[in-house]
């Protein structure tokens, strides 16, 4: 039997880069995906991958600094289905490079609102949503951000921080609820957000890892179909950091 077999699968951001990614390994895996983006993504080509795949799927839209949004999505998901049993909580922002002293307030609020209340509301709604069912899983994208300093990068990293203090407190406070929840801390991915970044400045992030390369959205996938399965049971609380030896240097 495949991995996810008739598991419904959440995963915000899900129509570009890592969650792209996760979404079609959920896919491989038998899972019925549903992909949660904003509403004027252009879904659907992901769409039209996920079926080829033969999974059943369903796009919704989502604004996950709008709780009212949140809520919709989780509920279309389970009127559609009638259950929710994985979450990917991956959709975030990065943000320009400032100084704390010099920093925008705006650019501190954004940031902070949609990549940790925004998760703080997803992972509320879908408790809830496990708590009737009886247990379900989590599976929260950090960033190797959340687990040291990114100097220029202080909102992204604060909230990167607060996903895994987050993801923490839900292992411990709903374990014994059939709840697990984990964390995956990716470095720099090749996704179409880096398509831009200045060569020298990605030759800097590739001379820094041990190696000599970023990591691909579908190796981050791999990570997601594992918290998500049964394969890691027993795995509540964990923060994997993918970073090619980063932290090891």
């Amino acid at each position: 039997m495949k991995k996810l077999e008739n598991k419904v699968v959440f995963i915000t951001g899900g129509n570009s880069g890592i969650g792209k990614a996760s979404a079609l390994e959920a896919a491989k895996e038998g899972a019925i995906v549903v992909v949660a983006d904003l509403p004027n993504s252009h879904h659907d080509e992901t769409m039209q991958e996920l079926k080829a795949l033969g999974a059943k799927t369903l796009f919704v839209p989502i604004d996950v600094s709008d709780v009212e949004s949140v809520k919709a999505a989780i509920n279309a998901t389970v009127q559609a289905f009638g259950r929710l049993d994985v979450a990917l909580n991956n959709a975030g922002v990065g943000g320009p490079y400032s100084g704390i002293h010099d920093m925008e307030e705006s650019t501190w609020e954004r940031i902070i609102n949609i990549n940790l209340t925004g998760q703080f509301y997803c992972v509320k709604y879908e408790l809830q949503q496990f708590l009737k069912q009886g247990g379900g899983v989590i599976v929260n994208l950090s960033s190797l951000a959340g687990l040291v300093a990114e100097p220029g990068l202080v909102p992204y990293t604060a909230a990167k921080h607060g996903v895994i203090g987050m993801t923490k407190n839900i292992a411990v406070q709903y374990g014994a609820q059939n709840i697990r929840a984990n964390a995956i801390c990716p470095y720099y991915i090749e996704t179409p957000l880096l398509a831009n970044i200045d060569q020298s400045i990605h030759k800097k992030w590739t001379d820094r890892t041990p190696m000599h390369r970023l990591g691909r959205a579908e190796e981050v996938a791999k990570a997601f179909i594992y918290f998500a399965s049964d394969d890691s049971s027993y795995c509540n609380g964990s923060i994997l950091a993918l970073d090619g030896g980063v932290l090891a240097g």
